[in-house]
């Protein structure tokens, strides 16, 4: 099992930013979407294709609070079934912090169908069954892809893992030295120091929530009293959803998640007697340097930005203007990329609930350090002058944002968990609106973002680099701040 980015990674900093935040990608992208989309003509496309597909979206809500979600496509003869629960880092004080992840690892073990060894069991080697599950800030999602005829097994099981869990103290103990050579692996990666330096500093009252793959002391000292704690509180029917995608019609999933999952016993809202914790805004700006053993330097500027359902219009503003930067032609690119200063450049906004990331990461050389920052400061305050992008790089961004979200679909195994993603994160809603909204965004709206969130905000600036390389670099933590 593995812990999984909830976003686009783009350029050259997949391995980098997988460390960051624990997930990551600008939103319009959610865990698969990698890279750019090219289209001939996109703005066409996208206008074509988002009605029929959209409208193959469906959902249905039984009276315990389950939502079922089915995108239909008989192209191919595979169906995907995902469980998506609210859990995740952002549940997480810090002496729970690491058991949503933990509490995964345990998914696919020893559940009631097993001990009873009822025949379906018996047969899931022989199904080609795939399966796998991802834990991130906002979102534990478990998923099964499998041949159309095999649905009914596949859902099944996902009944017996989410419900009758059994815990079973050995292979609890197989876990846990599991998690820990994944913590192991993540902290010998140089890269892994500056995503927790930023983590700690952007997120600085309540970092656990913000770090889904948790620490060892956490880790060390879990038990299954614990996991039957994460069980009752969030793997209700009423915090979780059944999203089913490919080879199946509608009314056959509803009929069969509602045979299997109907008599799941509703509870409470487990976010009303433990509502996510508030992160408060920056006071000031924090420079560091982060010492490691690496050849070039990062450098890495982020940001608090929106949070769903209190600025939603921020969101859709962050996506596109994340995006037009992200452009081989935009000014920002042409700045630092084409000039030499940076090898690479990402721009990414992060969607969540709870306080989205906004995060610029370049690479250069110590030599090129100091002037690279600079003009990234330069770059940022010149960000709502008029001619800063074209109308024409406007509309394109939009239209290729949205092409790419009706490509991905193709590939309808890993469109669902960008459904999960959304439905977790911003809920159905937002996501059947998305393209409308991403249409509508103005320069006004793009305006309104860089003010409120980027331009003289208080922000973090890190460099990860070597001790020769701080020596040689001039580079101050006042630079990384714009000083």
């Amino acid at each position: 099992m593995k812990m999984k980015l909830i976003k686009r990674q783009p350029l050259i900093f997949a391995l980098c930013l997988s460390l960051l935040f624990a997930p990551a990608v600008s939103h319009a992208a959610p865990p698969q979407q990698q890279g750019r989309v090219v289209a001939r003509n996109p703005a066409a496309q996208a206008q074509t294709s988002a009605a029929p597909q959209q409208a193959q979206l469906v959902n249905r809500v039984l009276p315990n609070g389950f939502e079922i979600i089915v995108l239909e496509d008989h192209s191919v003869p595979l169906v995907t079934i995902e469980l998506a629960v609210k859990n995740g880092s952002y549940t997480e004080p810090p002496e729970l912090n690491g058991l949503s992840h933990f509490y995964e690892h345990m998914f696919f073990k020893a559940n009631r169908a097993v001990a009873n060894r009822e025949d379906y069991v018996q047969s899931i080697d022989k199904i080609g069954l795939v399966f796998n599950a991802e834990t991130s800030t906002e979102l534990v999602n478990y998923y099964f892809t499998t041949t159309s005829p095999n649905i009914g097994i596949a859902m099944r099981f996902m009944r017996d893992a989410a419900r009758y869990p059994l815990f079973d103290e050995g292979q609890f103990e197989q876990e846990r030295q599991a998690i820990l050579g994944e913590l192991d692996r993540n902290e010998s990666n140089p890269y892994g120091y500056l995503g927790r330096a930023m983590n700690d500093r952007l997120f600085y009252k309540y970092p656990s929530r913000k770090s889904p793959g948790g620490n060892r002391d956490t880790v060390r000292g879990a038990t299954t009293d614990a996991m039957r704690l994460i069980q009752s509180r969030y793997y209700v029917p009423n915090n979780a959803a059944l999203i089913v995608t490919g080879d199946v019609t509608p009314e056959a999933a509803f009929r069969l998640a509602t045979e299997l999952f109907g008599d799941w016993k509703q509870s409470e809202d487990p976010f009303v007697k433990f509502p996510p914790a508030e992160h408060p805004p920056l006071p000031k700006s924090e420079g560091a340097i982060i010492r490691q053993p690496v050849q070039n330097v990062v450098i890495q500027l982020g940001w608090q930005g929106p949070s769903i359902g209190k600025d939603n219009a921020a969101t859709y503003a962050a996506d596109v203007f994340s995006f037009i930067l992200q452009q081989p032609d935009s000014r920002f690119q042409r700045a630092l990329v084409d000039t030499g200063l940076v090898s690479g450049v990402s721009v990414l906004y992060l969607t969540q609930r709870n306080v989205g990331p906004i995060t610029v990461t370049v690479q250069t050389t110590p030599d090129k350090a100091r002037a690279a920052v600079e003009a990234i400061y330069n770059e940022i305050r010149r960000f709502n002058e008029p001619g800063y992008y074209t109308d024409e790089q406007l509309e394109s961004a939009k239209a290729l944002l949205e092409a790419e979200d009706l490509y991905s679909r193709e590939k309808l195994s890993n469109y669902a968990h960008t459904l999960s993603f959304w439905w977790a994160s911003t809920g159905l809603e937002y996501f059947r609106g998305y393209h409308a909204n991403l249409r509508r965004t103005s320069r006004a709206d793009i305006s309104r973002y860089v003010t409120n969130y980027i331009q003289n905000k208080p922000h973090v600036g890190l460099a990860l680099m070597s001790e020769e390389a701080a020596g040689s670099s001039k580079l101050t933590p006042e630079n990384l701040i714009g000083r």
